[in-house]
């Protein structure tokens, strides 16, 4: 029995017997206690006089379930109106039939249900997509919400905006790119040293960046040497520990281009042209799911380039152990059959930095190396 007087006196009736003192039990029928609360009253059940008597809601959480279904639903009209009255061209990228169900799937509907204003979101992330190209044209990112040419460089508008268009999953400026949408030309590219376009002078040694505006119109100085061969990591820890240690033993200079991240499509192009050059090119990247993703465009645009330490002996020559879950498919790792089964069966990923050693040592080689199965 309650020890508070209120709590009692909410019980009191219900039970059968001689009353209780505070702090005393008795096991009563539920069945008993149920016909007895409906003939005090039909919608009465022994859960709502609990709740009741505990100053508790009843069934908040179903409550909060229907509201969040109310909202989900409410987004789901405004997505399926809105995309229905884009340009023609827009609304094949969108598409209003499936949309809804595209975005619940990335996840998007559960950010927009969190997000103070998601009604508001979703409105400018339409108009937004209103805004985009016919296939051929241009149009820069910065004119595309008027009056705010900073609205998307980060945020949740941006990526809402990708999402419905289906450019997602990408790096952002090949996303954009996708689309027909210029980002700034002078951010971002690729860090090199070693190498350089055709008719620069760069110091020996000297690492630098060329920004997408220069890639655009790559020209690579050919290869002086038979069997040259360039080294395209991801991490620019790769590239500085090559450039350090060159320094330090005074050798020559390593070829080395460092994509800091997945490459856009105007990356993997410059990657390409290297090979059209004459370079012979060796790629790599980290064994997790963004890695496996970042090798297959990097391989797709330059089909003469090698895998460089990514296989599944390098694999196992670094993995340890961990908590991580890596999803993969079987398709992910075009290079290797044996690689995926390996991933999955570890399901930890291994960064370029677990195999530093390795790689420092094919970058002073001259020539890429693996392990053995």
């Amino acid at each position: 029995m309650p020890a508070e007087p209120a709590q009692r006196a909410a019980a009191a009736g219900l039970i059968d017997g001689r009353p209780l003192e505070p702090g005393q039990n008795r096991r009563v029928s539920l069945e008993m206690l149920t016909a007895t609360l409906a003939a005090r009253g039909p919608r009465l059940t022994p859960g709502a006089v609990a709740a009741h008597a505990c100053n508790r809601q009843l069934a908040a959480k179903a409550r909060r379930r229907l509201q969040q279904a109310a909202s989900a639903d409410q987004i789901r009209r405004q997505l399926e109106t809105a995309a229905a009255e884009l340009p023609c061209h827009i609304r094949e990228l969108v598409d209003p039939g499936t949309v809804f169900t595209r975005l619940r799937t990335l996840g998007w509907i559960t950010r927009l249900l969190n997000t103070p204003d998601s009604s508001a979101l979703l409105d400018q992330a339409l108009q937004v997509a209103a805004q985009l190209p016919l296939p051929g044209g241009r149009v820069d990112r910065r004119l595309l919400v008027p009056g705010n040419p900073h609205a998307l460089d980060t945020g949740a508008l941006p990526a809402l905006v990708l999402a419905l268009t289906r450019s997602s999953g990408i790096s952002a400026r090949s996303g954009w790119a996708r689309l027909g949408v210029d980002c700034d030309d002078l951010l971002g590219g690729l860090i090199i040293t070693g190498i350089a376009p055709r008719g620069w002078r760069i110091p020996p040694g000297a690492t630098y960046t060329l920004p997408p505006r220069e890639l655009a119109h790559i020209d690579w100085e050919p290869p002086k040497i038979t069997d040259g061969w360039v080294f395209v990591t991801e991490n620019p820890s790769v590239l500085a520990a090559a450039s350090s240690q060159t320094l330090a033993q005074d050798s020559v200079t390593p070829r080395v281009i460092c994509t800091a991240g997945t490459p856009s499509q105007l990356e993997c192009a410059a990657v390409a042209a290297l090979s059209k050059t004459g370079w012979n090119v060796a790629v790599r990247a980290d064994f997790d799911q963004a890695g496996l993703a970042h090798m297959r465009a990097l391989l797709a645009a330059a089909p003469s380039a090698v895998a460089w330490r990514m296989g599944a002996a390098d694999y196992l020559a670094a993995v340890h152990e961990g908590t991580d879950v890596l999803h993969l498919k079987g398709s992910d790792a075009p290079w290797d059959d044996h690689l995926v089964p390996v991933m999955r069966k570890h399901s930890v990923p291994v960064y370029e930095e677990d195999l530093l050693p390795a790689l420092l040592a094919d970058i002073t080689a001259g020539a890429p190396g693996s392990c053995a199965l």
